[in-house]
């Protein structure tokens, strides 16, 4: 007895054919996405290393060379001993908390004049602060960096516009970042909008923050910058996250810097 096997209809064969071809384009999009992976990692490598690196100073005289070496250690053995010596207390610690749930890497913001203080609290967590391609830029970048931190300098011809789409970059892959929101050159404590777009385009939060110290002097600068005095006690208090849509506009931008500013504001109206 022969059996006879019965034939597919010519709508099977059309469904085989697609589920190979979908099957196939799947595999080959996703040794496409692997491969640009592959080839795109030392990259990111190459540029998460150069933050975290001395810059070349041969592009400085020798004299410049010598002060921005003298200037990187003076403050590096200042806030050391400014730090060690500190007795902190922290409040709302719970605020940084939930602002680094979920793999979230907080925007650390703070006024220009507590940098002494908050340099070396936040020190090895890897933060990337803004710092200009200049004398005053390169000693502060170094300094910074023998603490843990990186320093997103940008390029020579696009100054701060490079050095926030890098730091834009290193937020949006989960790492932190700083601005001294007031700085470089003020108003005194008057908030920018630095923070508040780079939370809209990284989608990470700001966490405002401040640092008091009962003892310190105050240099005469545009930003009275505090020196604090070795063996003070200093209090780091943090305020609750912000959030800001990535579809935010202008106006939403605006609503969101002002808000960082009430908060930054409150926790000096506390103190």
């Amino acid at each position: 007895m022969i059996t006879l096997t019965p034939q597919p209809e010519q709508s099977d064969f059309k469904s085989s054919a697609m589920r190979d071809a979908t099957a196939s384009n799947a595999v080959n999009e996703r040794r496409t996405v692997e491969r640009a992976s592959v080839e795109s990692k030392p990259k990111k490598a190459e540029a998460l290393a150069s933050v975290y690196a001395h810059a070349d100073l041969s592009g400085y005289s020798l004299r410049e060379r010598l002060l921005i070496r003298v200037a990187d250690t003076v403050f590096y053995l200042l806030i050391n001993v400014i730090g060690r010596t500190a007795r902190f207390q922290v409040e709302g610690w719970e605020h940084w908390e939930a602002a680094t749930q979920n793999g979230k890497a907080p925007i650390y913001t703070f006024w220009h004049n507590r940098i002494l203080l908050g340099t070396y609290f936040w020190r090895r967590r890897g933060i990337v602060i803004m710092t200009s391609r200049s004398f005053d830029g390169e000693y502060i970048a170094r300094f910074i960096q023998r603490f843990g931190y990186g320093a997103a300098r940008g390029s020579s011809s696009r100054g701060a516009t490079a050095a926030f789409v890098e730091m834009a970059k290193l937020a949006r892959a989960g790492v932190p970042t700083g601005f001294s929101i007031d700085g470089p050159r003020g108003p005194r404590y008057e908030a920018k909008m630095g923070a508040t777009l780079l939370a809209k385009k990284s989608g990470q939060p700001i966490l405002p923050m401040t640092f008091i110290a009962q003892r310190f002097c105050e240099a005469k600068s545009w930003d009275r910058f505090q020196i604090p005095i070795p063996f003070t006690r200093a209090t780091v208090k943090i305020a609750p996250p912000i959030y800001v849509p990535k579809d935010a506009d202008d106006e939403m931008l605006r609503v969101k810097r002002d808000e960082l500013q009430r908060s930054l504001d409150a926790l000096h109206d506390e103190s």
